[in-house]
């Protein structure tokens, strides 16, 4: 009889990406593959989520396989397989769970459904485990902007949302505006970098609390551009990423004066810009807290995330449920 691995395959496909991954209990990442489809989608400004269901099929397969093959491991000695049950696209997500219950069945190992948001919260301790508890928790992506605090991995309250847009759409959608493509964020930063902070866009909801609201800011950025379709594109993107800063930063640090915490953990999509490490490792720095961040190829999402967060469901006995949720909240298992 084989031994026991010790690891679990992890695949992802909550939007458009088709990403899969082995990871052992303490983060380390034996191999870690992701099918893009950011050509096909380039072509709609945004994500098309019956391409991307498609594209899925046509991808998650072949993915599994080169994963297997490249770590040289049977899949019937994997302990789990892990797989994102929500929140995402519905299409998406069936195409994972119901590829991930096939292939569980036919290895004879249990299959976990995965949180995703609590998968990017555990992408910062991918490779070394980085996050000290309590933490306060940035998370930044495409279809979201939240704050959370820890008392540890498993334990999460939801202490700031965003009432409408999350940051990364903001930037996608500035991104389309200015004719940069998709996806937009990195190419905005890197533009910003270039430019000049001189356009006095708005910061909504600067001063309250800890709820986020970007839709104010892109209709801003939107109607700038119409009254002055000259602008230096790089004063535009400077300007807007320097008011998205601004209304991140300054919630972070309201939040860790609320919440006293040993870490601040900033993950998503959003966590691999330049300008949001470079500021959130001053606020740390001032606050006198550990900034814990993914390494950049795991800001995006990936395969090893989802399984390093599978491990938490099996340690912590959770029930091993498969149901799809499209809308599914970060406190939820």
């Amino acid at each position: 009889m084989r031994a026991p691995t010790g690891l679990v395959l992890g695949i992802e496909t909550s939007c458009d990406d088709t990403a899969v991954a082995l990871v052992d209990v303490d983060g380390h990442v034996v191999s870690s593959m992701v099918a893009s489809q950011a050509v096909i989608h380039s072509r709609y400004g945004g994500v098309y989520p019956e391409a991307a269901s498609r594209a899925h099929i046509d991808k998650i397969l072949p993915t599994v396989r080169m994963v297997l093959d490249d770590s040289e491991v049977d899949p019937r000695d994997l302990t789990a397989v892990g797989v994102t049950r929500g929140p995402g696209l519905i299409g998406s997500l069936m195409v994972g769970l119901n590829t991930a219950c096939g292939l569980g069945h036919g290895w004879g190992v249990p299959v976990v459904g995965v949180n995703h948001l609590r998968g990017h919260l555990r992408s910062a301790d991918l490779e070394e485990r980085r996050v000290k508890y309590p933490a306060v928790v940035l998370l930044v992506s495409g279809g979201h902007t939240l704050l959370a605090y820890m008392a540890h991995s498993r334990e999460i309250v939801l202490i700031g949302s965003t009432r409408d847009d999350s940051v990364g759409e903001a930037y996608d959608k500035v991104a389309r505006m200015l004719g940069l493509g998709y996806p937009g964020g990195p190419v905005v930063d890197r533009l910003a970098f270039s430019g000049v902070s001189s356009i006095p866009f708005p910061r909504p909801l600067l001063d309250c609390g800890l709820e986020f609201s970007f839709s104010g800011l892109k209709s801003a950025v939107s109607r700038y551009l119409k009254a002055e379709p000259g602008a230096p594109q790089q004063d535009v993107a400077a300007s807007f990423v320097a008011a998205c800063m601004d209304v991140l930063i300054s919630k972070c640090r309201r939040a860790l004066l609320a919440h006293p915490a040993q870490s601040l953990v900033i993950v998503g999509g959003v966590a691999a810009s330049p300008q949001l490490r470079a500021e959130a490792k001053t606020l740390c720095e001032q606050t006198g807290v550990e900034l814990c961040l993914p390494p950049l190829k795991w800001s995006t999402d990936n395969g090893a995330m989802i399984a390093l967060a599978t491990w938490d469901y099996l340690s912590s006995g959770q029930s091993m449920t498969l149901q799809p949720r499209p809308s599914l909240g970060i406190e939820a298992y």
